[in-house]
Parts: structure tokens; C-alpha cells; sequence
């Protein structure tokens, strides 16, 4: 088992390794003084792992809430944010206690909003069931759902008392979810370093070597997390690829998966910077072609003006300008405030055939 710690305030430590789940109740003992836990997952996940975690948590003395929404980016919003609160109020649970997100990105996101709401904040913890809530959306505090505007247009920071990834979960991820996280493992290479740009390109990520892939890219978020809790400045950078996936997302209805869509935003970001003079050695190709050989996009059907458009609802927008991240070289990225009148500009340049 591997455990990274986060040294944010509160600390708390991402464990990473198999059988986690049989000893979530052993591990969550004396981290939270609560009685009860509300388990949120979607139904999607509740039939494969929701009573190995009821079971654990409920041997080690917890009374279990098991709260089952509907799966898919889609049901991130106010009704499912609004059904979870009321759940968490008709079982009693008091500020002593505490909430469980066991799922993906959507889940963590969304048990994490609604723990940080529910009576003006309980504790809450990740157990992250993909690839890519493990190396990225369980650690670091974000939470989050959709408007009608746009993604992730209203959250909090509200960082987890713990965070057990389970990799026995990842083991039943189909091929495409498991790229969805190799699009964010990807992306931390790109920020990080050629060692580890280089082991994607070497080979795809499958099931050999989680625990360690997992493990890198979480110290290298944490590092960041560390230094910028509240995305003031370094953090920021955790963005590269988003503002073009976050407009792939919201045009598509959210049927393009978070994963696939980062994919396509990193690329069209390299691409864009090897044609508008941005980077200081060609990164597009090179990227483009780690991300194919994972089973990735590396485009998108929608346009530069729409894409544009749908950027200019992005939260990461201020005044008539958006901070763009853009890779410099394999482990050095710039952030580039751009007005967004320009925007159509940059998207077509890294749209170019």
C-alpha cells in the first residue's frame, strides 16, 4: 500500500492499495468522532461495491445512511444535491457526522458539496472507484455541480479527512474509463515531468502498475494543493486542457466523458502553442500521439466559435479574460491570461488539421 500525506488544514493522507474497502471501517474509526455515515454513491456502482463498504463500516460501529443517485454528469445538479440533503436530514445526521463518497469524479464531487452544505459543513472522505478520481478529483478539496450556464458552477473547497482508493475497484473499469484517468494522468506528465510524460508514452496504462501511477500523481497534486489551497495562482496550472474540455462537456450535453474530453482539450492547447509561438519545443505531436496510444481524442467536431462561446461560462473566467494553461516544454506549462475575444483564434489554431 502506498500513502501519500496532504499537508493542507487539516492534514490527511490518500492511501492507495488493494482491499481497502473490507478495512474502511477499521481505518475511519479514529478519524471521525461520528455515528453515523451517509454512503453516497450512484447506481451504477452501488451493486458492485456499496455493501463491501456498508459491511466494513457498520462492523466497526458506524449506523450506515446508503444513499443511491442516479449515475452520469447529467444528475450532477441542484435535484440530486437537494434529494441527498434531505436523506442526510430525514436519518438525523448531526454535525458529529460525517458523509462517504464512494464513486467517481461526478459522486466525489457532489457527497463533497452536499457535506460541505449540510448544517454548514460535516467531514466527509473519498473512495474513489476510477482511474481517474484516484489520481485527481478525490484529493485536494474540490466540490462542485452543474447550472444550466455550465460545469461546476457552484461548489466549494471542503478538503476530505481521508482518502482510500481501493485499487481491487479499478479492476472492473471497461477500457474506455479507464482512459477517461489516463487523459488526467497524462496531463499531471505534462505539468510534472519527462520521467513521467515518458512511462504513457512507453506504454498504455492498464491495470499493471496502478498503485504506483496513482501514487505519483497524486504527491505531485499535493505538492500544488499544498502551496495553493484556494487556486489563487500554482493551482491554476492543475487546469491545463479544461477550458476547452469544459466547452466540449456543456456543448455535448455531457455525453462526452470528462476524460475524453480533457484528451482533446490538452491536445488542441499543444497544438495551439507549437503554431502561435507559445511553446520553446514542438509539444503537440508529441502529446497528440501519447494520448492516441492510450485510446484517446485528440479533436473535436464542434468550432472554434462555439467553443469559444461555451469557454466564456467557464468559472475560470474574469472580467472579459480567461487564464489559459499552455505547455511550454514536457514538464514546464505557462499560465497566459487571454481576452476572450482571442479565444476563437487559439481554438483554431490547435483545431488545424
Amino acid at each position: 500500500m502506498r500513502t501519500v500525506p496532504i499537508h493542507t488544514k487539516p492534514l490527511y493522507e490518500v492511501l492507495c492499495g488493494a482491499g481497502l474497502l473490507q478495512e474502511a471501517g477499521a481505518r475511519l474509526k479514529p478519524l471521525l468522532a461520528a455515528d453515523r455515515i451517509a454512503v453516497v454513491c450512484d447506481d451504477t456502482v452501488a451493486p458492485l461495491y456499496l455493501k463491501t463498504l456498508h459491511d466494513s463500516l457498520a462492523a466497526a460501529g458506524f449506523s450506515v445512511i446508503d444513499c443511491v443517485v442516479p449515475a452520469g454528469e447529467a444528475h450532477k445538479n441542484f435535484a440530486t444535491l437537494q434529494a441527498l440533503l434531505e436523506r442526510f436530514a430525514e436519518n438525523g445526521l448531526t454535525r458529529r457526522d460525517a458523509v462517504a463518497a464512494l464513486g467517481g469524479g461526478v459522486i466525489g464531487d457532489m457527497a463533497g458539496f452536499a457535506a460541505g452544505v449540510y448544517m454548514r459543513g460535516i467531514r466527509y472522505v473519498q473512495l474513489p472507484t476510477t482511474l481517474l478520481a484516484a489520481v485527481d478529483s478525490s484529493v485536494g478539496g474540490k466540490t462542485a455541480i452543474d447550472l444550466a450556464n455550465g460545469k461546476n458552477l457552484a461548489g466549494l473547497f471542503l478538503q476530505p479527512s481521508a482518502v482510500l482508493c481501493d485499487t481491487d475497484c479499478l479492476a472492473t473499469l471497461p477500457p474506455e474509463i479507464l482512459a477517461d484517468g489516463a487523459a488526467e494522468a497524462i496531463k499531471t506528465g505534462v505539468l510534472d515531468d519527462e520521467t513521467l510524460f515518458a512511462l504513457f508514452e512507453e506504454r498504455p496504462v492498464g491495470q499493471e502498475g496502478l498503485e504506483d501511477l496513482i501514487a505519483r500523481c497524486v504527491l505531485y497534486k499535493a505538492g500544488v494543493v499544498e502551496r495553493d489551497e484556494r487556486e489563487l495562482f500554482e493551482r491554476k496550472l492543475l487546469n491545463l486542457g479544461h477550458t476547452a474540455a469544459h466547452s466540449i462537456e456543456y456543448l455535448s450535453g455531457y455525453t462526452v466523458a470528462h476524460g475524453h474530453a480533457v484528451a482533446a482539450g490538452l491536445a488542441i492547447i499543444a497544438r495551439a502553442a507549437d503554431r502561435l509561438g507559445w511553446s520553446e519545443e514542438p509539444v503537440g505531436a508529441r502529446i497528440c500521439a501519447c494520448l492516441e496510444k492510450n485510446g484517446l481524442p485528440t479533436t473535436t467536431h464542434f468550432s472554434p466559435a462555439d467553443l469559444a462561446a461555451a469557454a466564456a461560462r467557464d468559472k475560470k473566467r474574469g472580467g472579459d479574460q480567461i487564464t489559459l494553461v499552455v505547455p511550454r516544454r514536457i514538464g514546464a506549462c505557462d499560465l497566459r491570461p487571454t481576452p476572450l475575444s482571442d479565444l476563437t483564434r487559439v481554438f483554431s489554431a490547435g483545431l488545424e488539421a
